[in-house]
């Protein structure tokens, strides 16, 4: 379901940059699964680059506030830019990316997100994959405090 899921996201950004280079900004960690296997169904030369922000710490709820743990190295004024984004939870780190993001002058931006959070269907994001319920998942790059990032499918936390 997955792999299925990811080939028509690809599908959908290759028709829409048939005539682009688009840059793939992933957000680290979470992201960095789910974008390997998107540039590669993307038939299109991309580009990558990523962010690392951070806003929930060790935890399993946001702390409210976002911070730029690992900044871009690719300048993207005048470019077109995908953020690429593992879950849309409650928007604030989404709606703090896209402000400073924004600030750069990219040619466009746009948001590609594996997971939408119930409640966050607003987010913007012109791809997303699946909406999900409240419940804190793992597993294909999410994890909790580095745990479960390994594991090949999307499951609900439960802690022990």
């Amino acid at each position: 379901m997955l792999a299925a899921r990811v080939s028509e996201l690809g599908a959908q950004i290759t028709e829409d940059y048939r005539d682009r280079r688009p840059l793939l900004v992933g957000v680290l960690k979470g992201a960095f699964v789910f974008m390997s296997d998107l540039a590669r169904a993307i038939d299109v030369p991309v580009e990558l680059d990523f962010m690392a922000v951070s806003s929930y710490g060790t935890g399993t709820t946001s702390s409210g506030v976002v911070r730029i743990v690992k900044d871009l190295e690719t300048d993207i004024e005048g470019r077109d830019v995908i953020l690429v984004e593992d879950i849309v939870d409650s928007g604030l780190t989404l709606a703090y990316l896209r402000r400073v993001l924004g600030d750069r002058k990219p040619a466009s931006l746009e948001i590609c997100a594996l997971l939408v959070r119930e409640g966050a269907e607003d987010s913007g994001a012109k791809y997303s994959g699946f909406p999900i319920p409240p419940d804190f998942v793992v597993g294909y790059g999410l994890d909790v405090a580095e745990h479960y990032r390994e594991l090949d499918a999307i499951r609900v936390f439960e802690p022990a």
